[in-house]
């Protein structure tokens, strides 16, 4: 793995100020999310890294900025950043370094901004207002309205000039599965939290109650809902079969990880059954261990004979 400098470096980026934006960058989602940022580390080309990180943090500023507060804190807040992204796109400048390296990686990708307002409109509605879902076309609007772009201000920049309309249809595939494994292996977090992200539709389909679930209570029906869940994210997850084709060669390997480690997750939470309401569901750490290291060595394998890194 070459050095950040390096890494840096293969992406041209070579101005002082930028370097130390995006180094700045970095470590901030190093902190915030250490397991995102080593696996582009390890397994995605140097060149792209830098654009992705910077890509990581975005997402996590609009995410941290619609859920924290009470709402009218949450829309005040995605109020203000929006503006603040607006300018620094138009500009190329910002008085937050993570805001200039952002809108330095989209000018340079050519990621269109579209996908940016949107994924912030999406935030002040779908995320900041969040109350949960009545049916099914709720869960797809808030995938439409959200999660898509949300993964696309992160993911669209590997392409040069963005995604192309059926590498963006791919993406939304994907993001179907995550969210749906991310809600059923979060579903006692997020009840405690005062989140239902089940579709009452479908409770009401098994005649399971909210409090049925809050309490973790064993029964028949609860195990059937939770079941009839886990059947939707298998065949969701089954959909995102080919994705590699229409991703970027410096980045099939964190994808290929990332789908692996999606479908850990979802068969611990379908041994886990009526305890993934008793407690949030991980893929514990043999797993994604075993995952990156058989990633990095596939990597290993598929570089030219002389390439660093």
């Amino acid at each position: 793995m070459p050095s950040w400098r390096n890494t840096l470096t293969a992406a041209g980026i070579t101005g002082p100020r930028l370097r130390d934006d995006y180094t700045y960058v970095a470590r901030r989602v190093l902190r915030r999310e250490p397991a995102p940022y080593v696996t582009l580390r390890l397994l995605a080309a140097p060149p792209l890294v830098p654009w992705l990180t910077a890509g990581v943090a975005f997402m996590n500023l609009v995410d941290d900025v619609a859920e924290t507060g009470t709402p009218q804190e949450r829309s005040a807040g995605l109020a203000v950043l929006a503006g603040q992204a607006e300018a620094a796109l138009r500009t190329g400048d910002s008085p937050d370094p993570l805001l200039r390296a952002y809108a330095h990686a989209v000018a340079t990708r050519g990621l269109p901004e579209h996908w940016v307002s949107r994924f912030l409109e999406g935030a002040a509605t779908a995320e900041a207002g969040f109350d949960g879902f009545d049916t099914e076309e709720d869960f797809q609007s808030y995938l439409d309205a959200y999660a898509w772009p949300g993964v696309l201000v992160f993911t669209g920049l590997q392409y040069q000039g963005g995604p192309d309309e059926e590498q963006a249809a791919a993406w939304r595939r994907f993001v179907d599965a995550a969210q749906r494994v991310d809600f059923l292996a979060d579903l006692s977090g997020d009840l405690a939290d005062g989140r239902l992200c089940l579709p009452r539709a479908r409770l009401a389909e098994h005649s399971v109650t909210r409090a049925d679930l809050e309490q973790a209570r064993d029964t028949p029906a609860v195990r059937a809902l939770l079941a009839a869940e886990t059947r939707r994210a298998r065949s969701a997850l089954d959909a995102t079969d080919g994705i590699l084709d229409l991703v970027e060669p410096g980045l099939r390997p964190v994808i290929a990880a990332m789908t692996e480690l999606m479908g850990h997750q979802l068969a611990a939470v379908e041994r886990a059954g009526v305890q993934a309401l008793r407690k949030d569901v991980g893929y514990g750490l043999v797993a994604p261990v075993r995952t990156l290291l058989r990633a990095r060595a596939g990597r290993s394998r598929l570089r030219p004979a002389g390439q660093a890194g």
